[in-house]
């Protein structure tokens, strides 16, 4: 029986969601329709990918993967269906394929909207109801839609480093205001070479400072921050019993103002979207 998930930029709060789940048992889906979340952020595309990145990998492959976030960025008379890593991926043509894979998936495929069709939310996630049903009752993506190269591409921002540095980038903030950067731990290692480090943030980069690496919360103090891998492999930084981000002023992604982002666009001659992430930086002696 076929497995399909669910993450979407929709929220909740409307009828949106239940529809859409109505649509796939319409077209014959006969297996388990699974919300990874329904709270992805619409412009955030690198904390949008950190999350279903991770949420992918745990289930089984043939798994289809329906995402729908900032659906209508472009005017794409289209979508994609992807087979990356034993999983099919079903997405709006906007750059969130490549932030999830990190790299250009070898089949790619286009999927044509009727042309006639109004561009409406329910219209376009009908399109994506009916390819997820095609693939669950066996239906190879060529027999869908057509190889397709030319889709728009995304990355993740990476961290830069430097001989007794790193600057990593904060792109997810939990609930608990715990905080997620872009560093892993094989990176971390190979550019520490067993040397004492200081994990700086915040406003004071002199005084907020981590020199260890923890386990997990018990192994802190309540109320000591510390810095852990998390189970995605990525620097967490957090406080035991307290609010990091809060405290600390830390945040994630922001958008240029509409006035630059204007500029930057015709300089650029064409879309572009500038992301701005606060930097952790760590130095190594």
């Amino acid at each position: 029986m076929a497995i399909i998930t669910l993450s979407t930029d929709i929220g909740t709060g409307d009828f949106i969601i239940g529809a859409f789940k109505g649509q796939l048992l319409s077209q014959g889906v006969s297996g388990s329709i699974v919300d990874i979340t329904h709270q992805l952020s619409s412009t955030n595309f690198a904390e949008a990918a950190y999350i279903c990145n991770n949420a992918f990998r745990y289930y089984p492959e043939d798994t289809i993967h329906i995402i729908v976030t900032s659906l209508f960025e472009y005017t794409h008379r289209h979508f994609l269906i992807a087979r990356f890593a034993g999983h099919y991926i079903i997405c709006p043509d906007n750059g969130i394929l490549t932030m999830i894979t990190h790299q250009v998936p070898a089949e790619v495929f286009k999927v044509p909207l009727h042309e006639t069709a109004p561009l409406s939310a329910m219209v376009m996630l009908e399109a994506y109801a009916k390819a997820a049903a095609q693939l669950a009752k066996g239906r190879y993506p060529i027999q869908i839609g057509q190889k397709f190269t030319e889709f728009i591409e995304r990355y993740p921002i990476r961290p830069t480093f430097g001989d007794n540095w790193i600057d990593g980038q904060i792109i997810f903030i939990d609930k608990f205001e715990n905080v997620v950067v872009n560093i892993n731990q094989e990176e971390f290692e190979a550019c520490r070479k067993n040397r004492s480090f200081a994990i700086t943030f915040g406003r004071n980069y002199a005084s907020n400072q981590i020199n260890k690496i923890s386990e997990n919360y018990s192994s802190a103090s309540k109320d000591e921050c510390l810095a852990s891998f998390n189970s995605a492999g990525l620097l967490e930084l957090s406080i035991r019993g307290g609010n990091m981000a809060g405290l600390f002023g830390l945040q994630g992604f922001k958008e240029e103002n509409q006035a630059v982002q204007h500029i930057l666009n015709n300089s650029a001659g064409g879309h572009k979207r500038n992301w701005f992430y606060q930097t952790i930086r760590i130095f190594f002696t």
